[in-house]
């Protein structure tokens, strides 16, 4: 058998097991598979740097599918290049508990590199993931020793292009110059809806050159040399990101259901694979079918990927030996180490010193640890100033100075939240991104995803209430609290003053299983006195100041927590009421206590609570209970200043002093 015989033989198997994958499920998608096929075993077999028996290995390309319903074709290729998995997992596709879920989750399946589905996010995740490595390369590359040069390579669909994120990628990735990263377009022009010019017309291929891309087109999806060309095309053209435009046919090879919106979503059934299998010359009676040759072809990126990884040992154990101290923050940044003494000049406040924004407080104590932690990096949707996400030890990551730590992203938050997302899954960095707090409903999708996928991002959100003032009920956040409460595994934390602050980001950052969501205030407020204190900040509640058989309970997160120890010295001088004041800077965390620590905090026995909380109620109920009450706000704001808004909507110590008197 000639090379372009098992080449072709390869990609009708790969069809042949997608069509027999979803058709067992009896669901997926097989449209898509059956056109992207060749595209795919192009990129794996001629141009994919890998080792499938280390999916780990550092030095490898990155392959993202960012239209994650072709999740079968995926899986099928990760089997025959001999990642692992068995033929018995494809026969599984889609079921309980299976390596091969509907969408390719990350963590589930060697050789996922990130969980990807809702459409675009992929394409942002590979942004981030070749910032990554071009800021390696920029950090550790030594004369010719380069210990990263890799590409990203990404397939995406036209639903990807539709969605807003995918735009916001594209223009920073071609304003970086990201050279190394590589998107393949499934140009097939069918949606589920019908065919793509019901609502995409635009003229892709300017778009992209517009936003200084390098374009190559492929009239042909089944010519295996003009992609493998067009691929190559790609990776000559260092200066810019490429898009290789691919016209491909869906279920290609249906006669029945070839260019049809029918053939997206659903299988072909059992009659239409016996057709198309005829097509293609596979045995028509034979499910799961994989040719002794085909395998054998496949599986020489085994030795091939030994080889690889090998090399670049070799090349690792030499740039060890030259330069030990570069080697040793190499191993700390890609191992994701926090480095020795990495909080060691993080500020302390005191109840003398002035007021301060717990936004502002951020700033100085992401400054103090970034010192001490060169893996962080990160930047602001366009906020740094009012954020404070500015690292003053770093320059700025930008084209030709991929050294620097500091990311523009632009006004792209969407985009943002996701590309934080594949710098961390390429490693060797620790994300962070700015933006105000009204604004995370923008990126909720991507913290969804990282919150799905474990990893510990830092999201900071600043100006986190109705004190944001004359900016008005746009720039106002009420439920969004709430919101992000409502995503599980995501740690949401609200800060009472600086010293708190300083303890959120110290949580945050020796948290390894989940994102941290800073919530953090544009008002100056008051360093707490805790002296006194009962608990620990950690368990996510404790009392500011321990009190002996109280009366009451007053709850506060963030600026609301010194307002409720106004209310509650008024209590006690004026009304002979002892409250015990709880600051609450993350529920998550707080459930995460024991239980005999919660009953320290909130005692069972003390009925009479209020919760204070510049936002919507909905959630408070479980801290307060039947006899409790929470002082809220339930509507949205309004402009004035925002000590005005604030007391017009009741969050003030009076206030909360005649709620108590009520009870």
């Amino acid at each position: 058998m000639t090379q372009t015989d098992i080449n072709q033989l390869s990609v009708n198997t790969i069809r042949a097991l997608c069509m027999d994958a979803v058709q067992k499920a009896n669901s997926g998608h097989p449209g898509a598979p059956m056109g992207l096929a060749p595209a795919a075993y192009v990129l794996f077999k001629h141009f994919l740097k890998h080792n499938p028996e280390n999916p780990a290995w550092i030095d490898r390309d990155r392959f993202v599918l960012s239209a994650g319903h072709v999740s079968s074709m995926l899986y099928s290729l990760l089997y025959l290049f001999g990642y692992g998995l068995e033929l018995s997992d494809l026969k599984n596709f889609r079921q309980w508990g299976s390596k091969t879920p509907g969408h390719p989750e990350y963590g589930e399946t060697p050789g996922v590199e990130t969980t990807t589905g809702p459409l675009g996010q992929g394409i942002a995740n590979a942004v981030g993931m070749a910032i990554a490595e071009r800021h390696l390369a920029a950090q550790f590359n030594i004369e010719k020793q380069e210990i990263i040069n890799h590409h990203t390579y990404v397939v995406c669909g036209d639903g990807d292009l539709m969605e807003g994120i995918a735009l916001e990628a594209i223009s920073l990735a071609g304003h970086l110059s990201l050279g190394k990263l590589i998107l393949l377009y499934d140009d097939n022009s069918i949606t589920i809806e019908g065919a793509t010019d019901i609502a995409f017309t635009e003229n892709v291929r300017a778009k992209f050159e517009s936003q200084n891309w390098h374009v190559v087109t492929v009239q042909d999806g089944n010519n295996l040399e003009k992609i493998e060309k067009a691929i190559r095309a790609g990776k000559d053209a260092v200066a810019r990101p490429t898009l290789v435009q691919i016209k491909t046919h869906i279920a290609y090879g249906s006669p029945n259901k070839q260019d049809s919106s029918d053939a997206h979503g659903a299988p072909l059934g059992v009659e239409e694979i016996k057709l198309v299998k005829k097509f293609y010359g596979v045995p028509e009676d034979k499910d799961f079918y994989v040719p002794e040759e085909v395998l054998e072809n496949c599986r020489k990126a085994l030795p091939y990927g030994k080889g690889f990884e090998q090399s670049w040992q070799e090349i690792f154990d030499k740039f060890k030996t030259q330069f030990p101290e570069q080697a040793g923050k190499f191993v700390d940044a890609t191992k994701g180490f926090l480095t020795e003494n990495w909080a060691a000049k993080i500020p302390q406040f005191k109840p003398e010193d002035a007021p301060v924004a717990t936004r502002a407080a951020s700033g100085q104590v992401l400054n103090a640890i970034a010192e001490n932690l060169p893996a962080l990096m990160g930047g602001s949707a366009d906020l740094a100033p009012s954020t404070k996400t500015y690292l003053n030890c770093s320059t700025e990551f930008q084209k030709n100075s991929y050294e620097g730590r500091n990311i523009r992203f632009g006004v792209r938050e969407h985009a943002m939240g996701a590309i934080m997302s594949g710098m961390y899954l390429h490693s060797g960095v620790r994300p962070y991104g700015g933006t105000f707090l009204v604004f995370a409903d923008y990126m909720r999708s991507a913290i969804r995803m990282a919150s799905l996928m474990k990893l510990p991002l830092i999201y900071v959100f600043t100006h986190d209430s109705v004190a944001v003032g004359e900016d008005g009920p746009t720039h106002q956040p009420v439920e969004h609290l709430a919101s992000l409460r409502a995503i599980p595994g995501l740690n949401v934390v609200r800060p009472a003053d600086a010293n708190e602050t300083a303890s959120a980001w110290k949580q945050a950052l020796k948290t390894l299983d989940s994102p941290t969501a800073l919530i953090l205030s544009r008002q100056k407020l008051p360093i707490l006195d805790i002296s006194r204190r009962e608990g620990e900040f950690e368990y996510g509640a404790y009392i500011i100041k321990k009190i002996e058989n109280p009366d009451m309970i007053l709850i506060g997160t963030g600026s609301e927590v010194y307002i409720c120890a106004q209310a509650a010295d008024t209590l006690e001088k004026d009304h002979n009421i002892k409250a015990s004041v709880v600051s609450m800077p993350s529920w998550e965390l707080f459930e995460k206590a024991p239980e005999s620590y919660k009953d320290i905090i909130l005692p069972s026995d003390i009925k009479k609570r209020i919760a204070v909380e510049a936002g919507i109620s909905m959630g408070w109920e479980k801290y307060v209970g039947q006899k409790g009450k929470i002082i809220s706000i339930d509507k949205f704001g309004a402009s004035a200043p925002g000590g005005t808004v604030l007391k017009e909507y009741g969050i003030f110590a009076d206030n909360i002093v005649e709620k108590a008197l009520e009870l």
